[in-house]
């Protein structure tokens, strides 16, 4: 039987992880006036949003590397009374990715809409007006449907009474449930390269183009419509200049002490056990993985199997290299295309491993904060999507990916790349989860390669326990910044606005 997550204002509250969707519902709460602890296992805060530094002078950000809806940061400073540029500082990127393909091709992606649209005209030879059009469709579906499916609790009744919600959902057929992303890039495209090049969104959310419903094609306008973004300091500003912000507000930050229960009385939580106390509080908010917060924290409460049993997202294979040398061809964002897309997400998802010849991105922060490598040098952060771990000889496929990587882009760059490597560090599916807890290694919880992938996630409360939620990458509504941010928010007015 669901019970009510009514709860009195002014609580004591227990946050476990201090990934960026747990330092935000931190300071939604402090800002509530909340007394709030946050429980993180390593050594520092941020989760997947780290940062790393490697000998010779090399620092990169650790996971998330594109940053949209800057609002979404803004706010928090601004709920707690702050200006948020005495904290946090960003600009516009233009161009916003360069793009290079198989066929040796080359493409910048602009950050006007128009220009990028020529661009592709030029190149592509496809009508700018095509590309418009298709950014004006995308446009029309995220605005028809974020503030529902995005901003609210799917899994409460009240969401649905609103004349908005209900909006939202009779347009849902038109905008692509039964159909894939795939499908609709293709007929809006004749040219592969321009159906390759915006299936690529899917993986924003660790899904597959081929199988994910045609709904997510309202992922370009964040980047095309409403811009793509750098971080003074690179993204692991975000979480340096919300933990500051936290702090300010009260909140306390315990570094190396995991929670291993969360305790339980008579149908709601009413504390958390680590190693060196129990700790009385009235709520508990998990940042953490939905899976491991059942099995490990929850032991003895019956766990939602059909939710945690969702299939799960891809995961990620990052290699960090110091490169001694320069490219000025290259931006903050570079996508190298594989031959065969279709063939990449086979094996991702259906085969479980790497296809020899994967799409490799590349991240290069040091252009915009020159001492993130020596001069004349470049930090690269180099990822290939990749099934999440469940068991693979992942040793085998590093060094087997290691290579096809440095093909791939000494081909596109026409330098033998490897030879430029001076400093290097590997991150695999069984690290990310060893780091973050994500299950598996998965970056995004479950996969969005189903039309009802949104409705199926869990919620950020639970049905069972009086005073539980849950926020970050797992939950509602989903992975990447953006949407743990929402989930933040999400959270903090179930806790702040129910009675």
């Amino acid at each position: 039987m669901s019970r009510s997550n009514s709860v009195a204002p002014k609580q004591t509250v227990a946050i476990i992880g201090a990934g960026i969707g747990g330092i935000a519902t931190a300071v939604r709460l402090a800002a509530h006036g909340h007394r709030v602890t946050v429980f993180e296992t390593q050594e520092s805060f941020g989760g997947k949003m780290h940062q790393l530094e490697l000998p010779g002078g090399y620092r990169f950000d650790g996971g998330p590397s594109l940053f949209t809806l800057p609002h979404l940061v803004d706010e928090l400073f601004r709920l707690a009374g702050r200006e948020p540029q005495d904290y946090f500082r960003y600009q516009r990127l233009d161009p916003i990715t360069q793009y290079f393909f198989a066929d040796g091709t080359r493409l910048t992606a602009w950050a006007d809409e128009s220009r990028f649209a020529q661009e592709v005209e030029e190149k592509l030879n496809v009508p700018a007006a095509e590309v418009l059009r298709f950014l004006q469709r995308s446009r029309r579906a995220y605005e028809g449907t974020a503030g529902t499916f995005l901003q609210k609790s799917l899994h409460k009744a009240g969401t649905y009474l609103s004349p908005e919600v209900l909006k939202a959902l009779a347009a849902l057929p038109q905008l692509g449930l039964t159909s894939t992303m795939h499908e609709r890039h293709a007929a809006a495209f004749q040219d592969p390269r321009l159906v390759q090049l915006f299936d690529r969104f899917a993986t924003y959310n660790g899904s597959d183009p081929y199988q994910a419903p045609a709904t997510l094609s309202l992922i370009p306008h964040l980047e095309h419509g409403l811009g793509a973004y750098y971080p003074e300091g690179g993204i692991f500003a975000i979480a340096q200049s919300l933990v500051q912000l936290a702090e300010e507000l009260g909140v306390q930050f315990r570094y190396q002490e995991p929670v291993l229960e969360i305790l339980t009385a008579d149908g709601r939580v009413t504390g958390v056990r680590t190693e060196q106390e129990v700790y009385d509080v009235g709520l508990v908010v998990s940042n953490m993985d939905v899976v491991p917060t059942y099995r490990r924290l929850l032991p003895r409460q019956q766990a939602p199997e059909r939710t945690l049993g969702q299939p799960r997202s891809s995961s990620a294979l990052i290699f960090y290299w110091g490169i001694g040398r320069r490219f000025p061809e290259l931006g903050v964002h570079n996508i190298f295309f594989s031959q065969d897309y279709r063939r990449e997400f086979e094996a991702i998802f259906q085969e479980k491993t790497i296809a020899d010849d994967p799409t490799v991105y590349v991240n290069i922060t040091s252009g915009h904060t020159p001492t993130d490598a020596p001069p004349d040098h470049e930090n690269w952060f180099v990822m290939v999507n990749v099934p999440h771990d469940q068991g693979q000889n992942w040793p085998e496929l590093v060094q087997r990916t290691r290579q096809a990587v440095l093909r791939r882009v000494s081909q596109a760059l026409g330098v033998e790349v490897g030879s430029l490597i001076r400093a290097e560090h590997v991150w695999d599916p069984p690290g990310i989860e060893a780091r973050t807890s994500s299950f598996g290694g998965a970056l995004y919880g479950s996969s969005s390669n189903n039309a009802l992938a949104a409705f199926l996630r869990h919620p950020n409360f639970s049905g069972q326990l009086d005073g539980l939620y849950f926020c970050g990458g797992s939950v509602h509504p989903g992975g990447g910044i953006p949407l743990c941010l929402l989930s933040a928010r999400i959270v903090s007015d179930l806790i702040t606005k129910e009675k």
